[in-house]
């Protein structure tokens, strides 16, 4: 009688362990980014091995129950870090097992965390702050002489705005196509943090609104142009020092 071949094949033993160091190494790190450890670990596996594979391997190769990695998977499919694909290895008996493929381009599953860590805490905790700062204004406009709900109010009033301007900050991030997120973090590797210190301190001196109008002509240009302000700008600069 013929043996079925195992529907598992086995792991390479030089690079299994290494992939399972990893994967332990994310979990732990996963708590950092919002994600549970162990989504974050399947997240890891899924990332060190780069292949595709089904739930059994999974579940197997991290010692997880098969409950465990159905909800790890699934909680790593809706942080859009894994997909679910068809697999082409037949099962014994009944349809081929569910599979999964991480999503490999390191830019793209940055944004989806950032995309969904902004749906998860940052979007349903600004209405409430909203509210509380409403609730400020009313007991200010009630009583304006008690300095104490007059500084609170001007706290909540700060704090909404920087989690406004941080919200915006991430939007932009998910929104943005991965090479151009890419692009932007290797121009910040050829500056030294020097240069970064120097431009961070130029941009405090500046008006804020003359910056925002100068980024937002200079963001409607071609690319032509834009290379030749980029020339005149280093040319200028390199005069002047």
């Amino acid at each position: 009688m013929a043996v079925s071949p195992p529907l598992v094949p086995p792991a390479d033993p030089l690079a299994e362990p290494i992939r399972l160091a990893f994967a332990d190494a994310w979990g732990e790190m996963g708590a950092a980014w919002g994600v549970q450890p162990s989504v974050a670990r399947v997240h890891g596996y899924l990332l060190a091995h780069g292949g595709v594979l089904t739930e059994r391997e999974i579940r197997e190769a991290l010692g997880l129950s098969h409950r465990a990695a159905s909800l790890a998977l699934a909680e790593t499919e809706a942080w859009g870090l894994a997909e679910r694909v068809h697999s082409d290895r037949a099962a014994r008996r009944g349809p081929s097992p569910a599979a999964y493929e991480v999503v490999r381009d390191h830019w793209r599953w940055f944004q989806r965390i950032a995309e969904q860590r902004k749906l998860r805490e940052a979007d349903p905790l600004m209405p409430r702050l909203e509210a509380c700062l409403a609730r400020a204004d009313e007991a200010v406009r009630a009583a304006p002489a008690d300095l104490e709900l007059v500084r609170l109010r001007e706290w909540l009033t700060e704090l909404l705005s920087f989690i406004r301007l941080f919200d915006r900050a991430v939007t932009l991030v998910a929104r943005a196509e991965s090479a151009e997120i890419a692009r932007g973090f290797s121009v910040l590797a050829h500056l030294s943090d020097e240069s970064l210190d120097r431009l961070v301190r130029l941009f405090g001196t500046l008006p804020e609104q003359e910056l925002a109008t100068t980024i937002d002509a200079v963001s409607r240009v071609s690319p032509q142009v834009a290379r030749r302000i980029l020339s005149t700008a280093g040319r200028i600069a390199r005069l002047t020092r």
